[in-house]
């Protein structure tokens, strides 16, 4: 299990949400926590210890006043490190090759691939044919809806019809690096993981999996272990002491290493 980084980046700041709050009207969301270093700083931390393979997610829609201020900031993260962090946030087949040429070392996307509820396989090949599988990994983050996972998309607002399911991963695999999967009905919120998701995914087991969503302790990340078959690696966003949180970052570190 790898302890993937994030960059959370909402209205021109790295912070922490609650990712269920998260609104486009009025760029509104639930704060944790508001940083008052950039995401470069964030960045260059990161590798110092060279922790490879985190995430930079822009939360403002494109038509967002925050959101130059935003894509500036995450700009700035991927140059300060390149090669070593995927982006996402409103990517599509028009953008994605800016962000790589820019230093993100993969690209993320849910919003372009999921539309009008459903998988759009066209786009999913137009984002393949743009960046190549091995530099595409699809978001599949979800949330709960009469006792199955359904992905969600835009800015984890609106629920498609399809339910995550090892039918549906093996799916998609053949066509991206990764799949990132924040359990968005826990996100932010440090209140314990979703259990049953995490058995599903680390069973499953295919390709690397990123889980995000309630990590809130040191017995969390054991049960994500555990549950997770040690398959899957993980993010943690607010409970970490690095946004205001209990849980030390170095013994984070130390821990997944172990694992």
């Amino acid at each position: 299990m790898r302890f993937r980084p994030c960059i959370d980046i909402h209205n021109g700041k790295v912070k922490q949400i609650v990712g269920g709050s998260l609104s486009d009207e009025g760029d509104q969301a639930e704060e944790n926590f508001v940083s008052e270093l950039g995401a470069a700083d964030f960045a260059r931390f990161y590798r110092r210890d060279d922790v490879k393979g985190g995430h930079i997610i822009l939360l403002n829609h494109a038509s967002s006043p925050y959101y130059e201020a935003t894509k500036a900031q995450a700009v700035a993260a991927l140059q300060e490190w390149r090669e070593a962090m995927q982006i996402g946030g409103g990517i599509h087949s028009e953008n994605a090759s800016f962000y790589l040429d820019a230093g993100a070392s993969h690209v993320i996307v849910t919003s372009f691939v999921f539309q009008n509820g459903q998988i759009q396989y066209e786009n999913l090949e137009k984002m393949e044919r743009e960046t190549g599988k091995e530099r595409l990994v699809l978001d599949l983050s979800c949330r709960k809806r009469d006792g199955q996972y359904y992905i969600v998309t835009d800015r984890w607002q609106k629920f498609t019809d399809v339910v995550l399911s090892e039918k549906v991963l093996d799916e998609l695999a053949g066509h991206c690096a990764e799949f990132l999967i924040h359990a968005v009905d826990v996100e932010g919120k440090a209140s314990g993981i979703e259990t049953p998701l995490v058995q599903m995914l680390g069973k499953w087991g295919k390709i690397p999996i990123t889980y995000a969503g309630g990590v809130g302790s040191f017995q969390d990340l054991e049960e994500l272990r555990k549950a997770g078959k040690n398959r899957l690696d993980v993010t943690i966003g607010s409970a970490l002491d690095l946004f205001g949180g209990h849980m030390e970052y170095e013994k984070v570190l130390k821990l997944c290493e172990k694992y």
